[in-house]
C-alpha cells in the first residue's frame, strides 16, 4: 500500500510533464507549418511520446490546440495574478479597459502566443468549423467579460441604458483584432488607449 501511495506523485508529475510537452509542440508545430499540416504523430514526436498517449486524453488534433491554447491563457492569467482572469472593476471604466487592453498587446507581441494564434485565425477563414469551435470555445468567453464590465459600467451610470454591451465591446475589440490580423497599422498602448476613448465618447450618458 505505501509502494502505491509513494508512486502516485510520480505518476501525477509524468502526466504533467508530458501533457506540458505535448502542448508546447502542438503551438510550435501550429506556428512553424500552419494547421493544416500540424498532426498527430507531429506533435507526438516533437513532444516525445507516443502517439497514443495523445489520443488517450484528446481525440483530435483541434482538441489539443484548443486545450493548449486555454492553458497559455490560465498561465498569463496566473502570472498576472489574476486566476480566474477577469476585467477589474476599479470604478473607472476608461482605465480598466485600457488596462486590459494595453495587457493584450503585449500578448499579442509575444511569440509564444502571437505565432500559433495567427496560423489559427488564418485557418479559422477556410475551415468553418475550426473556426466555430474556437471562437465558441476561446474567444467568447473573453468577450463575456467585457460584457460584463460594461454591463457593471451601465448600472454605475456610466454607460447610456440602452447600448447593447456585446455591441458595444466590439468598439474598441473588433479595430485591434483587425489591425493585428492584417497588418494595417502598428499595434501599441497609444494605439488602444484611443480606441476606449473614442469608444466611450459615443457610450456616454447625454
Amino acid at each position: 500500500m505505501a509502494q502505491n501511495q509513494s508512486s502516485a506523485p510520480d505518476t501525477s508529475r509524468r502526466s504533467e510533464r508530458s501533457r506540458r510537452a505535448i502542448y508546447d509542440a502542438a503551438l510550435a508545430l501550429v506556428a512553424e507549418v500552419g494547421y493544416p499540416k500540424t498532426t498527430i504523430e507531429g506533435i507526438a514526436s516533437r513532444a516525445g511520446v507516443g502517439k497514443q498517449t495523445i489520443y488517450r486524453w484528446w481525440s483530435s488534433k483541434a482538441d489539443v490546440l484548443l486545450d493548449a491554447f486555454l492553458d497559455l491563457s490560465n498561465q498569463a492569467a496566473e502570472a498576472a495574478g489574476q486566476v480566474p482572469y477577469s476585467i477589474p472593476d476599479s470604478g473607472d471604466l476608461a482605465a480598466d479597459l485600457k488596462y486590459v487592453l494595453r495587457a493584450t498587446v503585449d500578448e499579442l507581441h509575444d511569440p509564444a502566443f502571437e505565432a500559433p494564434s495567427r496560423a489559427l485565425a488564418a485557418e479559422g477563414l477556410v475551415n468553418e468549423e475550426l473556426g466555430r469551435r474556437f471562437v465558441a470555445q476561446l474567444l467568447e468567453p473573453q468577450l463575456q467579460l467585457y460584457v460584463d464590465r460594461l454591463r457593471a459600467a451601465q448600472e454605475a451610470g456610466g454607460v447610456r441604458p440602452d447600448v447593447d454591451p456585446r455591441i458595444a465591446l466590439e468598439l474598441f475589440v473588433s479595430p485591434l483584432a483587425q489591425r493585428w490580423l492584417q497588418h494595417t497599422g502598428p499595434i501599441t498602448y497609444e494605439y488602444t488607449d484611443t480606441l476606449v476613448d473614442y469608444a466611450l465618447h459615443g457610450l456616454a450618458p447625454r
